[in-house]
């Protein structure tokens, strides 16, 4: 992967069907979520989302989620989705899912899909795995992360997968309150963490958290930035401005329209390019951190 010649970093995006067309959630979860979007959920493949990022001149960070333990669904393989990024390796960057519930078979997972495969990160959604980031029973499975070396993403605010189904398709909102992850940063002092979308109904506390944590990002994803709260965007121009990042979350909201609409946010001429691709280079190694 050559950075100098990347027009952006996205590290928000989804595959979201394996290459026999399993989905990555169930058929009322994907239609609620096309719902929420207002938008037909198309679910391109990853050599599909490969081509899109490649046809722009952008990297793309891709991975599942792995919610068997709460949902039933059996996930997408991490082993497929970090083959596929390496057939593609050019444009997409693979994460991991590994669902928590899942104990000393996680830890072992975790550090073998890195070793083995190639894997540069961990996808966290707790609303939908249906866990509290701060719950020790996820604690063997951040420090091998952080031992790693990888980033842990987690998804914070309100989800859009549920929505309109009743009880939420059982799903809770309070799992992703940012205030959770802090715990984690506290008690993992070195583990690179992205707290994703603009948290609502808690953008403040996801600023404060990333603030006062200073190895806790934000990515932008899942949301317009036409919709993004004042203080989000202030934060991200001023005291944020190298540790806020470009994220789509693709294929519910497409990197053009996000892009298109990011241009017409009030970034400052200095902060524009850290957020589209300086500071997801420095947080996935793919730059030296001096750089």
């Amino acid at each position: 992967m050559n950075v100098d010649e990347l027009v952006a970093i996205d590290v928000h995006t989804h595959a979201e069907i394996s290459r026999d067309g399993h989905s990555s959630l169930s058929p009322a979860l994907i239609e609620a979520s096309a719902k929420y979007f207002k938008a037909a959920h198309r679910q391109p493949t990853i050599a599909e989302t490969a081509a899109i990022y490649r046809e722009r001149g952008m990297a793309a960070v891709i991975f599942t989620v792995d919610a068997e333990h709460a949902t039933g669904h059996p996930r997408i393989s991490n082993e497929e989705v970090a083959a596929s990024c390496a057939e593609h390796a050019d444009v997409l960057i693979p994460f991991a899912s590994v669902d928590p519930w899942k104990g000393r078979a996680a830890v072992r997972e975790a550090r073998r899909l890195v070793e083995e495969h190639g894997v540069r990160g961990f996808k966290f959604h707790p609303s939908l795995q249906d866990f509290s980031p701060d719950d020790r029973m996820a604690y063997p499975l951040y420090e091998v992360i952080e031992e790693l070396g990888v980033p842990a993403l987690f998804h914070s605010g309100q989800t859009g997968i549920g929505a309109g189904v009743p009880g939420g398709g059982g799903i809770r909102l309070k799992h992703s309150n940012p205030m959770l992850v802090d715990d984690v940063a506290v008690d993992f002092p070195h583990l690179r963490i992205v707290l994703a979308h603009p948290s609502f109904p808690w953008q403040d506390e996801a600023l404060a958290v990333a603030t006062h944590k200073p190895f806790v990002h934000i990515d932008l994803s899942g949301w317009s930035p036409k919709y993004f709260p004042p203080n989000l965007v202030r934060y991200a121009n001023t005291l944020l401005q190298d540790k806020v990042l470009f994220g789509s979350d693709h294929p519910v909201i497409t990197p053009d329209r996000w892009l298109a609409d990011f241009a017409k946010l009030d970034i400052s001429d200095e902060v524009r390019p850290k957020i589209l691709k300086h500071n997801a280079a420095r947080l996935l190694g793919l730059v030296k951190e001096d750089a």
